[in-house]
């Protein structure tokens, strides 16, 4: 283990993620970014994502790295009232007082689900921020708009006003923390069942203060999608939910991730190695919300390395969900 440890500390998918990282810990001067993009005023991937990515590639907690990010995480999960924690959300929040609350609770939420996988789930301040946002959606999930998320106003569907449904982030985060599961199994229950029905057909906008915006992590159903076959639309985000089910223990709860798994386990070989055909390239994510988990693997340039990244998702599904396995 020393010595695979010392392997991952050299390999070059961690390094060049730990150079974009600036003196203060923070990666491309936000937090939530998953791709850059001049609209939002986002340079690049934000922290967030680079921190889970690094933990995705094996890289331990109190690597340099990422205790220098975790200063910044738990500041910005204290009360400190810095405009500057504001981070992505600092410049349009100046004339927009509710967007600047609104987006340091969902900076919040990234951050504590970035917290809870590097293993920090019994620090007070994780645990205390992942109670408070569970809290915030059991308010939802047990309201009238729970039932009817979407309203129309003017020619836009738009969150209800009053919404507060559950996100990726929170997802993840309960995913992680085992005693949170324990400690709040009606929460988990409730959670699960809004998570896997599905999800309204509209589009929708979220109207906070004055702007309008677009909504990428929060969800109103089930976010998986797939072809009658059980193919599906996203696979690096499929393999990532079903993990967050197994962790959940809730797969079987959503029959979309089912058909989804089931799909591709018919397409792994005598081995257990995933070989579907025609495979050319690396499956890539058109949302990019699981980027930080999918490729880890450098290239494609075999197929070998096309194959590993799904081989090995699938493995850990199948540890997780304490599968029997056979190893040739």
């Amino acid at each position: 283990m020393a010595a695979l440890r010392a392997e991952v500390s050299e390999y070059k998918r961690v390094t060049q993620t730990e150079k974009k990282q600036k003196a203060d810990g923070v990666w491309a001067g936000n937090m939530l970014g998953v791709a850059a993009s001049k609209a939002q005023g986002i340079r690049g991937v934000g922290t967030v994502a680079q921190y889970r990515h690094l933990l995705e590639l094996g890289v331990p907690p109190n690597r340099r790295a990422l205790r220098l990010a975790d200063r910044v995480f738990y500041r910005t999960l204290s009360r400190d009232d810095d405009p500057a924690l504001a981070f992505e959300f600092r410049k349009p929040a100046r004339t927009n007082p509710r967007l600047a609350e609104w987006g340091r609770q969902l900076i919040r939420q990234g951050i504590t689900a970035a917290l809870a996988r590097a293993g920090w789930i019994e620090d007070p301040r994780v645990r205390g921020a992942a109670h408070r946002t569970a809290t915030d959606v059991s308010h939802f999930l047990r309201s009238e708009s729970a039932q009817k998320p979407i309203v129309r106003k003017g020619s836009r569907n738009m969150l209800h006003p009053d919404a507060n449904p559950p996100t990726l982030f929170l997802v993840a985060t309960v995913a992680h923390m085992p005693n949170l599961q324990r400690e709040r199994a009606g929460f988990v229950d409730r959670l699960t069942a809004y998570i896997t029905q599905p999800a309204p057909r509209r589009t929708f906008s979220i109207m906070v203060g004055r702007k309008v915006v677009k909504p990428t992590v929060h969800l109103l159903g089930e976010p998986l999608a797939a072809d009658s076959a059980g193919h599906p639309k996203d696979l690096p985000f499929a393999l990532h939910w079903i993990e967050l089910l197994v962790r959940l223990k809730m797969l079987e709860r959503s029959t979309v991730a089912m058909r989804i798994l089931s799909r591709l386990l018919k397409d792994c070989d005598e081995r257990g190695v995933w070989a579907p055909k025609n495979l050319r390239t690396i499956p890539k994510s058109p949302s990019r919300l699981a980027d930080f988990a999918f490729p880890l693997e450098l290239d494609g340039k075999t197929l070998e390395q096309r194959q590993a990244d799904v081989t090995f998702r699938l493995s850990l599904i199948a540890r997780l969900a304490e599968w029997d396995l056979s190893y040739t």
